[in-house]
């Protein structure tokens, strides 16, 4: 399938429809779910009732945006009204919201073509999208491995050509992570810069929308559509949003000095030898585009994993209580008195991750036990806020691998949460700091599978990391290679 670009220029020249636009997106998936898994739901009748609007508009002569008639997935934490939002969890199986998220209503406005809803690990805990209550998504360029979590569906979507661009969601790297094991570009704003009204909440200070593409231009055009203050949101930030796909150079001396730090400590041990070869590769073909190379030390870096994974179970404990049975939902049958209906209601509606970090998180936050560990968490968090802040007085950008590795075959890791936890060292921090990262395709392993590298940039500064990659991409052929998947 063409660029958002490409195909909006189609459209206004009427070389073709937006209904055929949207049949070829929804033959595609037809052919491909029964092996890859991407969505939950297809919302098949939806989309072809919106592209035949926007085919209507055309027709009358009206001007149309550059999403009009676009095919987009949407994660499946995210409300649509009247369309079942389930966050891959039994628990709202049966869900059906009687209102539109923030985002998605921008998107509906603007024209865009909702495919359907993405497949994610269940209230978006975890890393590889194996964790959904209903099944696990396949990653296009190895069916036998993982697409990376919690957004894989959306990721792998993107990837398999089953829809132009996908919207995720990102806690500690949910974005990032499977778009580097998916070969695609992600891309985790600033917290705030994007709406969280209408998202299933995870753990509220670290969750942020973002979007997908297959290139880095696709990607800043979505998230300027669903950029942008709103009310509804109290941590919405009342801040100006620009066209981040204008003014793309391929040459990155035409924005005047720019520093590109490395940081030094997420290289060496855990990192898999071939990720480091390519993402070193990376960094020096940013260095002949015309950046300043430097080496910066973050040392709180590493301690990122334990203190998010204290943060985010201890939010989700709370944001997760609300699920008991008597407001919506599941509701376990045949019990006889109150109590029993939340246990057997919460015990069987949620899944294995889920009540882990239930349980890690109420433990946390028990008394006698909260200084102890929540306290010196959210410590350890300003800490890392810190370090950022140090060596964004040296430098403009920080460049590092987004994952240790490539992706791993399913079932690999569902034995020992641990190592699934620690793919996460490179992303949680910018979580736990609420600064913007993004992920471009960098190479490949010898298996043929993807390698990400991750940029991270200063609060709103959105439109350099896209300059930056912008000019990688346009400097080598990543973003051109896509599975061979039919």
């Amino acid at each position: 399938m063409a660029s958002i670009r490409e195909l909006h220029e189609q459209l206004v020249k009427k070389e073709r429809s937006a209904v055929e636009i949207t049949q070829e997106a929804l033959e595609r998936i037809q052919a491909l779910e029964p092996k890859l898994h991407s969505f939950l739901h297809v919302t098949a009748q939806q989309a072809l009732e919106q592209a035949s609007a926007v085919d209507a508009k055309i027709a009358a002569g009206e001007e149309i945006g550059i999403l009009a008639g676009i095919p987009i997935g949407i994660k499946d934490n995210m409300c649509t009204k009247g369309i079942p939002t389930t966050c891959a969890s039994q628990i709202l199986k049966n869900f059906v919201p009687p209102y539109e998220s923030t985002v998605t209503q921008k998107l509906l406005d603007s024209g865009a073509v909702m495919v359907g809803k993405t497949n994610l690990d269940e209230f978006a805990m975890g890393g590889s999208t194996e964790n959904s209550a209903y099944y696990a998504t396949a990653n296009p360029w190895d069916l036998s491995r993982v697409p990376g979590g919690s957004s894989g569906g959306s990721a792998a979507a993107v990837a398999a050509d089953e829809c132009v661009v996908a919207i995720g969601s990102d806690t500690g790297g949910s974005i990032r992570q499977p778009a580097s094991f998916c070969g695609v570009v992600g891309m985790k704003p600033t917290y705030g810069l994007v709406s969280r009204y209408g998202l299933v909440a995870f753990a509220s200070s670290l969750d942020q929308i973002g979007p997908f593409g297959r290139s880095v231009e696709d990607t800043a055009i979505l998230l300027s559509a669903i950029a942008g203050h709103d009310p509804k949101d109290s941590t919405s930030l009342k801040v100006p949003i620009p066209d981040y796909a204008a003014g793309l150079k391929p040459d990155l001396r035409a924005r005047g000095r720019l520093r590109i730090g490395v940081i030094k400590e997420t290289f060496g041990e855990g990192l898999d030898s071939v990720v480091e070869q390519t993402v070193t590769k990376a960094i020096d073909q940013l260095q002949s585009l015309g950046a300043e190379i430097h080496i910066i030390s973050c040392p709180r870096f590493r301690y990122g994993v334990p203190s998010y994974y204290i943060i985010a179970p201890s939010e989700a404990s709370a944001n997760l209580a609300r699920y008991d049975g008597v407001k919506y939902g599941y509701r376990a049958p045949d019990v006889d008195n109150l109590l029993s209906m939340y246990t057997r209601t919460r015990s069987t509606g949620f899944g294995t991750e889920v009540k882990r970090r239930i349980m890690i998180g109420t433990y946390a936050l028990s008394t006698g036990y909260y200084d102890a560990y929540y306290l010196k968490a959210q410590k350890v968090r300003t800490l890392i806020k810190q370090d950022f802040e140090k060596a964004f007085e040296q430098v403009d950008v920080l460049a590092c691998p987004t994952v240790p590795t490539t992706a791993f075959k399913a079932g690999e890791k569902n034995t020992d949460p641990l190592s699934m936890y620690l793919l996460d060292l490179m992303t949680i921090p910018a979580n736990l700091a609420g600064l913007p990262g993004l992920s471009v395709p960098c190479g490949f392993d010898n298996n043929g599978l993807p390698i990400g590298l991750q940029l991270i940039g200063k609060v709103l500064r959105e439109d350099q990391l896209f300059q930056v990659a912008y000019a990688y991409e346009q400097s080598t052929t990543w973003h051109l290679h896509q599975p061979q998947i039919s």
